[in-house]
């Protein structure tokens, strides 16, 4: 959750740094500071593209696979919303049986 001065770049622009590191042989900081973005985010998307391509680092999970894991978090946390909503019925229920 970024703040509202968080800078968007396209993907375009995104994988253009990236080939610009690749095809240069400047490091990511130097073709960072010509591009005038954080090396932090060009280092970033540099490792991302890498583990999508397959050689990223064992355990580096790749953009799809995040996307999962943050749908299936998602799904996970309604899912217990609605099992604390039946809970809760089954007890009232279960009180009010016993009148």
């Amino acid at each position: 959750m970024g703040s509202k001065y968080t800078k968007r770049y396209t993907e375009e622009f995104k994988r253009d740094a990236i080939a610009l590191v690749d095809s240069s042989g400047k490091t990511v900081t130097a073709v960072a500071r010509e591009l005038g973005i954080s090396s932090e985010s060009l280092r970033g998307w540099y490792r991302q593209a890498k583990a999508d391509q397959g050689g990223g680092r064992p355990g580096e999970f790749t953009t799809q696979e995040r996307e999962e894991l943050r749908r299936l978090r998602r799904q996970n946390a309604e899912q217990a919303k609605t099992i604390e909503v039946l809970r809760k019925a089954a007890v009232f229920f279960a009180k009010e049986s016993d009148r």
